[in-house]
Parts: C-alpha cells; structure tokens; sequence
C-alpha cells in the first residue's frame, strides 16, 4: 500500500469538504476586514498623532507665553531679573513626557535641559542649537536624531529690563511616539488573531452542526439501490418552517417518494407489458410452428389470424406510447372549446363504433380550456367500451356539465355495468373486468388523460341502467354553466 499516494487524495477530500469550504471562506473574509480595519485604524491613529504633537509642542509654549506675560515670579511675586531666569523657571515648572525632551539656550549655550533622560541628546546637537540662538519668533522644525525623527518647537524669550535673550526648545520624538502605536496595532492583531481563532473553532462546530443533515442526505443516498428506495431521512419533529435544512430533507424524502413509486409504476409496467405482449407472440409462433405451406386455405387462415394478432399488438404498442407521454409537459396542446359542439362532434364520432341508441343528455353551454385530441380519444375509448358491453337494442347516451368551474364529460350505456368492487381495479394497467377482453389499457388511458388535465375518471351507476364513465376536470370552465336539458337521439 502506497501511504504516500493516500495521503494528499485524503487531504484534498478533506480541504474539500463542504465545512472546510464554509470554515476557511468565512475565516478569510473575517481576516481581510481585521486586516483592513488594523491598516485604517493605524492610519487614523498615526494621523491624530501628528495633531497631538503639533498640540503639545503649542501647548507648552503657550504656558511659556504665559509666564512671560505675568513678568514675575508666581511664588515670590518678584519680577525676573533676567531672561535665563525665566526660562528655568518654566523648565523647572514642566514636566516633559517619557518621549519629550526641553532645554534652555542662552546666548548660544544650552544652560539647563529637564532632567529625565532623553531618547535622545538634542541640547548635544550643535547645529540645533545655532539655528534656534538667533530667532526673533517662535519656530518649528524637525531634525534626525539616533532615536528617530523628533519634532520640535524654540520660542525667544526677552526681558526688556536688562535686554537679556534665551531661547526655550521643546521636542517630542515622533517615530517614539509612532512606535507606540505600532506596538499598540499589533497588539491589537495579536488579540484579534486570537479572537479569529476561537472563532474559527465555533464556526467548525457550528458548520458541522448546520452541515449533519446534509451528511445525512448523503449516507442515504449511498444507501439506495434500484431494489431498494425506502431510506428515509430523518426530520427533527421540532424544526421550524423556515429551517432549510429541514426543508431540503423533507424535499429529498419526498423525492425518493416519488421515485419509489415510479420505480415500482416501472416494474409492474415492465411485467405488464411482458405478459400481454407475450400472449399474441405465442398464438403467432404456434401458427407458425404448425403452418402447411402447401395447404392454401390453412395459409390463408393463418394469414389473417397473423394480421389480427399484428394489429392487436400494434394497438397495444401505440397505448403503451400514449401512457408512456402522458407525464410529459408537452403531453397536451390546451384550447377554449364551445362544449355543446365538442359534445356533438363526439357525438357523430362515438357512433360510427357500432350501431346502438346513441344519444346526447344534458350538455351545458359553457367554454372550457381541453385538449381536444385528447378528450376525444378518451371519449371514444370510453364509447368503445361501452359498445364492447352492449348490445344492438342497448342505449349509450353521452353527457357534459360545467359545474364550479369544473368540466364533467361521461358516458352512460344500458349494459351489465361495473360492480364497485372493480371499479378502481379496472382504471389501472392491464387491469381486466369481470367479463372484459383485450389488453387491459383502455380506461387507464382515460385515466392518464385525466390527470394530465389535473383531473380524475370516475365510476358510477347510470341513470340508464348500466355504468357511468366520468372525466372530472377541475378549472377549466371560463363561463357559467346554463341547462340545456334537450336530447339528441341518432337511431
């Protein structure tokens, strides 16, 4: 066994499961709007940390402006002998933040910086110090530094008394401070990665919770043969009408439903069919097998006994097509139709099948929605079959009714009827009546027809003494029945 051969097949049925696929996209996408949101919020904060420096820098020398502008010492209440004077007491009163840094410059020697350690040496830096000495207003700049780029802000200071001159610098190390929020991001990634990963677990139990009924779909289906279509998946009693899950099993059961039962129609068609078939095909082998070429009136017998037992099957085989059309969307070709003059088309039609009291009952005046071939030929088969029933001196009458906007077509004859023990047996497949002959296909037919125009065949008794063949049509009346209670006679 080939381990090496086993093990990536293995791994890509896993990476193609349905819940990895829902895990990883899920994953994916959660990850792009973390790592979106990470780059827009470190933009945002390195945007307002540019603001805060700028407001700091301003903020301490508006303070320096301020104690300028009082000319004395707050404490003592004694005016500042000089400007060195004044500067130290506003280092002395500041405190600068862990990236910050001040100094005092007085004629051109840095005379006192704050006392915590800076990042970095700015009061060491002597081109600083030059550039700032001679100012007459406050001014802002930046400079590298080994500890990053610092920004800072160097305002004048004059004591008019004596004309004494310092300058007072302030800077901020703003790739520090950048730094900081570098490092505040990741840490942030760092928790949101964690966040995604315990999501990911919940996601992976969630998917396969969601995903159990369709792992369910599919050990059923492998499950199923030709000979066996009862697997059933099971639907929590509990699940709601909006649960897909529930849905898509209830669909697939239903299904395997109807192709159980069209497997099951199959079989017993098939059987049917091979039973009725191979009745004729027997009488013509056996004529064959005893046929005298030589004796002219035996070849004739068998000859024509042949073309009967031909026809009979030809017959056979043009019933079982139309049967075998009927489930098929194209099966009927739907018109408006006058009834009362369908009624006496079929009229003229029914009675060229053999000579018997034709008449017409009642035929309401209405407008219905048929396929005319089709209601024509299951009228005609149902006039067959009661002429097949009848005799010479018998009476078949033909009848239509719009009801509720439902068409009922039926066939009335004066013959021995159908006991209703056997009247849903004989509207199914080569099914045969007390009495009946032929292959069993004919009011099945009827049946087809009617289902297909969403309707049904009934069996009742006749007013006329005999059976009532119906077809039920429901929907397909457009106008209000009226009456018509006259009757057509064809002696």
């Amino acid at each position: 066994m080939n381990l090496m051969s086993t093990g990536p097949a293995a791994a890509r049925r896993v990476l193609g499961s349905s819940r990895w696929r829902i895990v990883g996209w899920l994953m994916l996408v959660v990850l792009a709007v973390l790592l979106v949101t990470l780059v827009a919020a470190r933009q945002v904060l390195l945007a307002r940390l540019d603001e805060r420096i700028d407001l700091e820098l301003r903020g301490e020398l508006a303070e320096l402006r301020l104690l300028a502008e009082q000319g004395a010492d707050p404490v003592t209440g004694n005016a500042f002998p000089d400007a060195e004077s004044l500067l130290l007491l506003n280092l002395e009163r500041s405190i600068p933040d862990r990236n910050e840094t001040m100094f005092v410059v007085v004629d051109g020697v840095v005379v006192a910086r704050s006392a915590d350690e800076p990042p970095a040496r700015l009061d060491l830096d002597p081109g600083l110090v030059a550039s700032v000495q001679g100012i007459d207003q406050a001014v802002f700049g930046s400079t590298p530094t080994p500890a990053g780029e610092a920004r800072w802000a160097a305002v004048p200071v004059t004591v008019e008394d004596d004309g004494s001159r310092g300058v007072f610098v302030v800077a901020l190390f703003a790739d520090r401070e950048a730094a900081d929020v570098d490092e505040a991001v990741r840490l942030l990634l760092l928790v949101s990665l964690g966040t995604l990963a315990i999501g990911g677990v919940l996601a992976w139990v969630v998917a396969g919770r969601v995903l159990a009924p369709l792992r369910e779909v599919r050990e059923t289906a492998r499950t199923i043969t030709h000979t066996d279509l009862g697997a059933r998946i099971p639907v929590p009693a509990d699940a709601s009408d909006g649960d897909d899950i529930a849905e898509l099993s209830r669909t697939f059961n239903e299904m395997l439903a109807r192709l159980e039962e069209a497997f099951a129609s199959q079989r017993e068609f098939v059987d049917d069919a091979g039973h009725e078939l191979r009745t004729p095909l027997t009488v013509v082998r056996g004529h064959l097998e005893t046929l005298d070429p030589s004796d002219p009136e035996q070849v004739a017998a068998v000859r024509a006994l042949l073309l009967d037992e031909t026809e009979r099957m030809a017959r056979l085989v043009a019933d079982l097509q139309t049967l075998t059309k009927a489930g098929r969307p194209d099966f009927l070709q739907r018109s408006e139709l006058d009834l009362v003059v369908l009624v006496d088309e079929l009229l003229v039609k029914c009675s060229a099948l053999g000579g018997r009291r034709w008449s017409v009952g009642r035929c309401d005046d209405a407008i219905v929605d048929v396929d005319r071939h089709r209601i024509t030929q299951a009228v005609l088969q149902l006039a067959d079959n009661a002429v097949r029933h009848t005799g010479s001196a018998d009476r078949i009458s033909l009848g239509a009714a719009a009801d509720d906007g439902a068409l009922r077509i039926w066939v009335d004859d004066s013959g021995p009827g159908i006991p209703e023990a056997d009247r849903s047996l004989v509207l199914r497949r080569f099914a045969h009546g007390p009495g009946s002959a032929g292959a069993g296909l004919g009011l099945s037919l009827v049946q087809a027809i009617a289902a297909a125009h969403g309707g049904r065949a009934e069996i009742d008794d006749s007013p006329l003494g005999g059976a009532r063949v119906s077809l039920v049509i429901p929907g397909c009346a457009t106008l209000a029945p009226a009456d018509a209670d006259s009757e057509v006679v064809l002696s």
